[in-house]
């Protein structure tokens, strides 16, 4: 018998906008009118949080910000973690015992709104809106204040 693979407690939150700061959510399919921005979970240890960005980014929305990708210049690690207790309705899907996450934020900034490919397993819905509404709908309290810091971030990307 093989023991069941339990998901890793490291993940990446990736909040993806553009240059006038509107959002792209994206609706969960296993929960009821819950939208959030593009998160997930490290494959293995030995992945990196950028690698665990790039990858859920591309999973979940059809955007490609790889190394060689044209837009990988606009993936960038905010250099921050939440560190929050995991959903009780969540929880199955980690070892025993595991009940707390640690969150690497990552945005990526694009050019303009995008077309989004969903992955249809994951997601049911997207939606791009302003930064102070996006953070008004989304879900989670700390994918909210994640995109409240925008437009202090991008006030500073730009004077820098």
């Amino acid at each position: 018998m093989s023991t069941p693979a339990y998901k890793i407690p490291q993940s990446v939150l990736v909040v993806i906008y553009t240059p006038e700061l509107d959002v792209l959510l994206i609706k969960r399919a296993d929960a009821t009118d819950y939208w959030q921005s593009v998160t997930g979970a490290k494959d293995t240890l030995q992945e990196s949080y950028r690698q665990t960005a790039i990858r859920e980014v591309g999973e979940e929305t059809g955007i490609l910000c790889g190394e060689s990708a044209s837009l990988a210049t606009g993936l960038h690690d905010w250099g921050l973690e939440n560190v929050y207790d995991i959903y009780p309705q969540w929880r199955w899907r980690y070892a025993p015992g595991v009940t707390r996450n640690t969150e690497h934020l990552f945005g990526l900034r694009l050019p303009a709104r995008m077309p989004i490919r969903l992955s249809p397993c994951e997601h049911t819905a997207c939606q791009w809106l302003p930064y102070q509404e996006a953070a008004l709908q989304c879900s989670s309290p700390s994918n909210a204040e994640a995109i409240l810091m925008l437009s202090h971030l991008s006030a500073l990307r730009e004077s820098t």
